[in-house]
C-alpha cells in the first residue's frame, strides 16, 4: 500500500445547491442548504485514502463544533490526523459555496484556522509521496517540497504567484487551462510533469513542452464539480507513485474527477477505488 502525507486547507462547506447561480446584485430563491466537510487538502487526503493509500493529513482547524464536522469523514476513513493541530485564536475555514443544476459553482472562502498553517524545515514522514495544496498559507508547501525526498505533487488551483521552489522542484503540478495560462512558459520550462486538466474533455500530461498522454473523460452528467479538481490529483499521484504507464495513470485520474462530480458535496463525492476501475472497465 502506498503512503502519502497532505498538506493543505480543512474547511466544512456551507452549499446552497439552486437552478441556477446569481448574477452580481441578483438573488437566487429556490436553494437547499447542505453542510459537507471540506478543503482542498482534505479533500486530497479523503480522495487518496478512498483510493487505497495510507494516507497523514497535516493542517489546523479552530477550537469549535465546526472542526469535528469538517474532519468526521476523515476520522470514519482512518485518516492520520495526528498532525492536525486546533488553534485557539481562529475559527475552522468555512466555505461558501453555491451550486447551479448544471454543476457549476461560485466559492468564497473564509480561511481562519488555515492561515496558521506556517511551519520552517517541516518534518515530513518517511512515505512514498506528498501531496501540497498551493493555497495553504505562507510558504508551507514549498518549505514541505524543499524538505520532502519522495515524489512531490502541488495543485496550483488559483492564478497567483507561486513559489520558485514549488515550480522548479516539485516532481508534478497540477493545473486546469486558465492556470495554465497564467502560469505561461513557467510550466514548459520545467524539468518534472505538468498536468493540465480541461473539465469534461479530459487532461494531458506534460514534461516540458512533450507532451507525453492524453485522456478523455468518461461521459457522465455534473451534479457538483467541487471536489473533482480534488479527487483527479489524488488519483493522478498515487498511480504515479505505483508505478502506472503515463496514459494508465491519466485514465485513472480522469475518471475519479468524473465520478466524483456526480454527487453533492465535495468529500462525499469522492469515489472509492473500485469505482474508479469499474468506470474504467465499462469505457474501456
Amino acid at each position: 500500500m502506498a503512503s502519502v502525507v497532505v498538506v493543505g486547507s480543512i474547511n466544512l462547506d456551507i452549499v446552497a445547491s439552486a437552478t441556477r447561480l446569481p448574477t452580481p446584485g441578483a438573488k437566487v430563491r429556490d436553494a437547499l442548504l447542505t453542510r459537507h466537510p471540506g478543503g482542498g487538502g482534505a479533500n486530497q487526503a479523503l480522495a487518496t485514502r478512498r483510493l487505497g493509500a495510507d494516507v497523514a493529513l497535516i493542517g489546523r482547524v479552530g477550537r469549535d463544533a465546526e472542526a469535528s464536522a469538517a474532519l468526521a469523514l476523515l476520522r470514519e476513513s482512518g485518516v492520520d490526523l495526528s498532525a492536525v493541530a486546533a488553534v485557539s485564536d481562529a475559527a475552522t475555514g468555512i466555505a461558501l459555496i453555491a451550486v447551479a443544476a448544471s454543476g457549476e459553482n461560485q466559492i468564497v472562502v473564509a480561511p481562519g484556522a488555515n492561515l496558521h498553517l506556517v511551519f520552517e524545515n517541516p518534518k515530513i514522514p518517511a512515505v512514498d509521496a506528498f501531496i501540497g495544496e498551493h493555497q495553504a498559507p505562507g510558504d508551507a508547501v514549498a518549505q514541505a517540497v524543499k524538505n520532502f525526498e519522495g515524489f512531490t505533487c502541488v495543485a496550483l488551483a488559483t492564478a497567483s504567484e507561486a513559489d520558485e521552489v514549488v515550480l522548479r522542484d516539485a516532481d508534478l503540478i497540477v493545473v486546469n487551462e486558465s492556470e495554465a495560462a497564467w502560469y505561461g512558459d513557467s510550466l514548459a520550462l520545467r524539468d518534472g510533469l505538468v498536468a493540465k486538466t480541461f473539465g469534461a474533455s479530459g487532461a494531458a500530461l506534460y514534461r516540458g513542452s512533450e507532451q507525453l498522454a492524453r485522456a478523455s473523460s468518461p461521459a457522465v452528467t455534473a451534479v457538483d464539480t467541487t471536489g473533482a479538481g480534488d479527487a483527479f490529483t489524488a488519483a493522478l499521484t498515487l498511480a504515479l507513485v505505483e508505478g502506472q504507464p503515463h496514459a494508465e495513470v491519466l485514465n485513472f485520474a480522469c475518471a475519479a474527477g468524473a465520478i466524483a462530480t456526480q454527487r453533492s458535496g465535495a468529500q462525499p463525492s469522492l469515489p472509492a477505488r473500485d469505482e474508479v476501475e469499474r468506470v474504467l472497465k465499462e469505457n474501456d
